[in-house]
């Protein structure tokens, strides 16, 4: 199942970088429980109610429910940014986006300047990495203005980071891009450009700098070395000719979301870990239906080609040891990440998380793959905010819980516990290591609701309730829904929201509902229920990553709009989500051609939306200003003129309100 590099090309913003579907059960999905729900509550109540139930439901009724809401009022407080695409980074009236961080960019005071024609891994290492995608803040001494910026950077782009290595050839009397095989020289540079970014970072005179000498700042990469902890740490099927211990694991990958907990660390969520393997296990293996299900090896990367770890036929067990929650101490640069087992192995999203009423911290985890599954996780130990130390090691013990959605509107979090229900012996699992390197096949076992491809799961202490990201799914056939929800081929995703039960992050049994079914509101056929309220700028769809500032607002940053897809570039929204304005959406800030919105993040005070653009430039062939055959040739013929601020290099970047003062307020 391998494939060429060719396959790193994103020539489409609707093209899956999740790999192929590899859930083989038949549990239902999300979209037949939402069928089967509202065909038999006969009608849809408040922002569900749009052109899904138009035949039954007077469209007067509607509209007349959509005024109220809007004359009630939005709880966000700024002019709408216009849709559109092109180039630049937008943000809406009265605000400023400065770019804090760009790909290349020194963090040490001894880090070399960006070169981009002569890069190499030692300068790599002392830089920014590249594809920025999860953004947290971490305050230092309690302040707003002066902290921790803690960066994943997810995945790397050979053909928009190295000059020349795009070639433009005629296949069939057309011309097309190839990517020439990388040296081992860039190899090293990508593992380099992988892993996350600590950085202390200061606001003065209300604009936010790097401070280059900070004590702190810190490069996790794909060569850092590591500690497995937790149930599966010297496990058997762990263990490698490198680490016969099944203890030290070298770097994480495809760090996708993430999280800071309440105690201060940073964790970074391993995503998609299929593309880094290459080669075929030895026959029989007893790993390959474990593989299969996550969809090793892809071989997307080259890596294997240089390093036996990533070479199936060497190091059959090395994809055993990423999928994982990786933790890091951010107040000492010199200590070991730990690579939390206790927490599950898949194809983590991010890691959110919340205090419950009784001390015990509630993580929210997305498995991002189309008909994959919603957990939980819930720390057996309870947060000690008096004694910081005491809680290094609540991530190592604790119970992990996947979804089941009920057509009654209930959701039921089940245990995935070694000897509970079909997680036995007779199932294949010798003890709790084996359920959790298996994380996906104890789920298809408890019967766990097939989703679509849940990414950022988002609590909100302000009302109690979860958002889940549900980004799209347009492998759904039709006939797994009806006419009423969600749509087969369903590319423009929704989001759900879950109310717990007696507002218990805790606890096992809550709520749902559908909050937005996205897309374009004036094409009947999407069935996107955003209120009527909402303007032509203020839909979206593919909803990725979220935040919840301090008021409870909620944002979506999206991952897949474009030229083909929606006509407009992914961007952050705020969206209403309570009272008359429920399901109004506005658009704050949108990125350049290409690129994918990621973070987003408040500062603590609010003042500040920190928010992270990602791959800018990536499949910009399909926009006709970039002219033909392919924005690929036009970027080669760029780099010898290279400027630092060319929109094709990833960036963090501070969204502040002209004149000081709360966003959106």
């Amino acid at each position: 199942m391998t494939q060429s590099p060719e396959t790193r090309f994103r020539t489409s913003q609707l093209e899956e970088n999740d790999g192929p579907s590899v859930n083989p059960t038949d549990n239902r999905t999300m979209g037949e429980i939402i069928a089967a729900r509202f065909s038999r509550r006969g009608f849809l109540k408040g922002s569900l109610a749009v052109s899904a139930i138009a035949a039954t439901v007077s469209p007067l009724a509607l509209v007349a429910a959509d005024e109220a809401r809007a004359t009630e009022g939005s709880a966000f407080k700024f002019d709408e940014l216009e849709a559109g695409i092109d180039d630049k980074h937008h943000v809406a009236p009265g605000y400023d986006a400065d770019v804090l961080l760009r790909w290349g960019d020194p963090l040490f005071a001894d880090s070399p300047e960006f070169d981009p024609v002569k890069q190499s891994a030692e300068a790599q290492a002392r830089q920014f990495g590249y594809n920025n995608d999860y953004v947290g803040y971490i305050p230092i001494d309690g302040s707003a203005e002066h902290g921790l910026l803690v960066v994943n950077h997810e995945y790397t782009n050979p053909h928009l980071m190295f000059p020349g290595i795009v070639k433009i050839v005629e296949k069939d009397g057309k011309k097309a891009a190839e990517l020439a095989p990388l040296s081992k020289e860039q190899v090293d540079v990508e593992m380099a450009a992988h892993g996350g970014t600590i950085v202390e970072i200061r606001k003065e005179g209300g604009k936010w700098q790097v401070v280059r000498d900070g004590k702190l700042n810190r490069r996790i990469m794909s060569t850092t070395e590591m500690a497995l902890s937790g149930p599966v740490a010297g496990h058997d099927r762990v263990k490698t000719n490198a680490d016969p211990s099944g203890t030290k694991v070298i770097g994480t990958l495809n760090n996708c979301a993430g999280g800071v907990t309440p105690w201060g660390t940073y964790v970074m969520a391993e995503e998609n870990i299929h593309g880094y393997f290459s080669g075929e296990l030895p026959e029989g293996h007893k790993e390959a239906a474990n593989y299969k299900r996550l969809g090793i090896p892809e071989g997307a990367y080259e890596w294997g080609a240089h390093y036996d770890r990533f070479d199936l036929a060497k190091e059959p067990n090395e994809p055993n040891r990423f999928g994982w929650i990786v933790e890091v101490d951010v107040n000492d640069p010199n200590s070991v990440p730990r690579k939390r087992t206790a927490m599950g192995r898949f194809k983590h999203e991010g890691a959110e998380s919340i205090v419950a009423r009784d001390g015990r911290v509630v993580f929210y985890l997305g498995d991002d793959e189309r008909f994959d599954y919603v957990y939980k996780f819930v720390t057996a130990g309870k947060f000690n905010p008096n004694d910081l130390a005491a809680n290094m090691n609540l991530l190592d013990d604790g119970t992990l819980h996947v979804a089941k959605f009920a057509e009654d509107g209930s959701v039921e979090w089940m245990p995935i516990v070694f000897g509970q229900g079909p997680l036995t012996a007779e199932n294949g699992f010798a003890g709790q290591a084996d359920v959790l390197i298996e994380t996906r096949r104890a789920a298809d076992l408890l019967g766990a609701t097939k989703m679509d491809r849940p990414e950022d799961i988002q609590p909100n202490a302000g009302n109690g309730k979860v958002y889940v990201m549900l980004t799209n799914n347009s492998k759904r056939k039709s006939d797994q829904v009806d006419a009423a929800n969600p749509r087969a081929e369903n590319v423009f995703g929704h989001i759900i929201e879950i109310v717990e039960d007696g507002g218990d992050f805790a606890a096992t049994k809550g709520k749902w509902e559908v909050l937005l079914k996205c897309g374009d509101p004036s094409v009947a056929d999407v069935g996107a229920t955003f209120s009527t309220a909402t303007t032509a700028n203020g839909w979206f769809g593919m909803p990725d990553n979220c935040a919840v500032d301090s008021a409870g607002r909620l944002w979506v940053a999206t991952d897949g709009q474009g030229p083909k897809a929606t006509g407009r570039t992914d961007g952050l929204w705020a969206v209403d989500t309570e009272g008359a304005a429920r399901a109004t959406s506005k658009l704050f800030f949108r990125v350049p051609i290409g690129a994918e919105m990621c973070g987003p993040l408040f500062a603590p005070d609010d003042q500040t939306a920190f928010v992270a653009v990602q791959h800018p430039g990536d499949g910009g062939e399909d926009w006709e200003a970039f002219g033909r055959p392919s924005y690929y040739e036009d970027l080669s013929t760029r780099w010898p003129d290279f400027k630092p601020d060319m929109p094709v290099r990833p960036s963090v970047v501070a969204i502040t309100k002209q004149g000081g003062g709360k966003i959106a307020v």
